[in-house]
């Protein structure tokens, strides 16, 4: 550990006069702000995109009345979305196939099939967000763990040169403090990433089930008219 100096003030001179363990927590934590900020933004983006198409894919079911209109939706469309309504209309396609004319157990399996499938693209779309809340929890303590490391070594500094003057303990203190100030940058963004996206998520949830329930109208009604013809 260096003796504290003027020139030694700015945080890449704090850095570089680190005790090699300080720095290493030091990279440890600017690495996982890179990877949480890659995180964030490549999941945003994502989000952002998906509640566009489901949003589009919502007003063009309200015109659908039939599966081969579907089919040609789903052609158009683009999204996650589209693996919803894909799901749903394979089901649809086994019921009008195989099942009878009442609609309750088709009415069923449709909920059923469309509730795992938002499940599944729910998961897909959260991707790593995880992390965030990982990274946002454990930061303030690895960089706690620097800034308890920079205090000892200020302390065994006084009691090697039995001085207990700014030129001695400043280095030490000063490492303890940076080690901090970055576990913070790293975890005040993830945890806030961390919240926006999981609310974003939420709100896309929400766009898949209101798209998922027009076309389970739809199909409704597509039972009802097979039924009066019956009739």
């Amino acid at each position: 550990m260096q003796n504290w100096t003027a020139s030694s003030a700015s945080p890449i001179q704090i850095f570089l006069n680190a005790d090699f363990l300080v720095q290493s927590v030091i990279l440890l934590l600017l690495l996982a702000s890179v990877a949480s900020w890659t995180v964030i933004i490549n999941r945003g983006w994502a989000i952002a995109r998906e509640r566009s198409h489901v949003r589009n894919a919502r007003r063009q079911l309200t015109s659908v009345g039939t599966r081969s209109e579907l089919g040609q939706l789903i052609e158009q469309e683009r999204g996650q979305v589209i693996t919803v309504l894909q799901a749903i209309d394979a089901e649809w396609r086994w019921s009008n196939e195989h099942a009878g004319s009442g609609y309750e157990k088709t009415h069923e399996r449709i909920l059923s099939v469309a509730e795992m499938a938002i499940a599944r693209e729910a998961r897909r779309l959260a991707g790593l967000t995880t992390w965030l809340a990982t990274i946002g929890a454990t930061a303030p303590f690895v960089g706690l763990f620097g800034t308890v490391w920079g205090i000892m070594a200020s302390f065994l500094a006084i009691g090697l040169t039995q001085d207990t003057s700014l030129a001695v303990v400043a280095p030490g203190i000063a490492e303890a403090l940076l080690a901090t100030a970055i576990g913070l940058f790293c975890a005040i963004p993830a945890v806030i990433g961390y919240n926006r996206l999981q609310q974003g998520i939420g709100e896309v949830d929400a766009e898949w089930r209101s798209t998922a329930g027009l076309l389970e109208v739809a199909i409704s009604r597509h039972f009802d008219t097979r039924v009066g013809r019956v009739n």
